[in-house]
C-alpha cells in the first residue's frame, strides 16, 4: 500500500516547481470553484501545490481551512493519481464552500483528472485489430 502521509517529498516546495506546471499542464480538470492542474512528473508519486489567494479567498481562516481539506482528500486519494504535479487554484466564491461540498467538488475533479490520465494512457504499439505494429 502506498504511504498516505504528506511529507516533503509529496508537497511542490519551489517556484520552479510550481510555474513547470503552469507553463505546460498535461491535464486540467475545472470545477465551480477550483481549477486542478497537472503535469506528469516522472516520480513514482504525485505532489501537491495550493494557489488560494486573499482575492479569492478574503479571511485567513477559511484559506487555512479550504487548504486542510484539500490535503486531506489528496492524501486520502494519492494511491489513485498517478504521478503528477498537482496544482489547485481558488476561484471567487470558495470562502463560502462548505466542507462536504468541498469534499465533493475534489472528488469530481480526481475522477476527471483519473478519466483524462487514463484517456492519454494508449498502448502504441498495439494497432486497433490487435496485431502487433
Amino acid at each position: 500500500m502506498v504511504s498516505q502521509g504528506f511529507g516533503r517529498d509529496r508537497r511542490l516546495l519551489s517556484s520552479q516547481q510550481f510555474q513547470a506546471v503552469f507553463d505546460s499542464p498535461t491535464h486540467k480538470a475545472s470545477g465551480k470553484h477550483l481549477l486542478l492542474l497537472a503535469h506528469a512528473n516522472g516520480l513514482d508519486h504525485s505532489r501537491l501545490g495550493l494557489v488560494i489567494g486573499k482575492k479569492s479567498v478574503k479571511l485567513s481562516v477559511e484559506r487555512n481551512r479550504i487548504k486542510r481539506v484539500i490535503r486531506d482528500s489528496f492524501r486520502l486519494n494519492q494511491d489513485r493519481l498517478g504521478s503528477f504535479d498537482l496544482v489547485f487554484v481558488a476561484r471567487k466564491g470558495l470562502g463560502e464552500v462548505d466542507n462536504p461540498e468541498l469534499h465533493d467538488q475534489l472528488l469530481q475533479l480526481w475522477k476527471r483528472l483519473n478519466r483524462q490520465a487514463s484517456k492519454t494512457v494508449a498502448h502504441p504499439i498495439d494497432s486497433p485489430d490487435g496485431a502487433h505494429a
